[in-house]
């Protein structure tokens, strides 16, 4: 792990923190190719909901939201584990769940901790916390990665996620295709 960043599970206390992180990733350059969420709409939000979705992400046994921060507390990167059941629906049309997995959401690494090794940091984490599921047995970690997105791709494959052969269309206006990239239990 990096020297001095901890990372850890979300409290549900600082989801104003967590919101303000969220509102700057979907204005990243490359947003449009990583979130299925617009800034536009997700600033409308009112408060309520963002301490719903932080108090989940703190507490649900089917959900963690995980973050990197600096010892004196500045949150440099997130990225979320849902817990999908066999035989559900998945995120996109079209995507059947086949075994018990956690699907990997919301990524997000601020610029000046790129290339630190801050985002594999996270994926272990999110991996961890999977693996060490009991009810549902997790059998792999998956996620989506928009086809316009290699540095991410890439950065996943690092990570040791490969090509499941899985491609659907992105929602909505149909903007390419997203690759399920995952990673088997071992």
């Amino acid at each position: 792990m990096s020297t001095g960043i901890i990372i850890r599970r979300v409290r549900a206390e600082e989801w104003q923190s967590l919101r303000d992180l969220r509102l700057e990733a979907l204005q990243d350059p490359v947003a449009a190719v990583a979130f299925l969420e617009t800034y536009e709409l997700a600033v409308t939000k009112p408060d309520e909901f963002w301490q719903d979705r932080v108090t989940r992400a703190a507490t649900s046994p089917d959900v963690a939201q995980l973050v990197a921060q600096t010892r004196d507390g500045r949150l440099l990167g997130s990225m979320t584990g849902v817990v999908e059941r066999r035989g559900g629906d998945g995120a996109l049309e079209g995507d059947v769940i086949e075994v018990d997995q956690v699907h990997v959401v919301g990524v997000y690494v601020r610029p000046e901790a790129r290339g630190t090794g801050l985002a594999r940091d996270l994926i272990r984490a999110v991996q961890d916390w999977a693996w060490s599921l009991t009810e549902p047995r997790i059998e792999r970690v998956r996620l989506f990665v928009h086809e316009d997105n290699p540095r991410a791709e890439a950065m996943y494959r690092k990570a040791g996620f490969e090509p499941s052969g899985v491609a659907l269309p992105v929602p909505g206006d149909g903007s390419g295709r997203e690759i399920e990239l995952a990673v088997l239990r071992g």
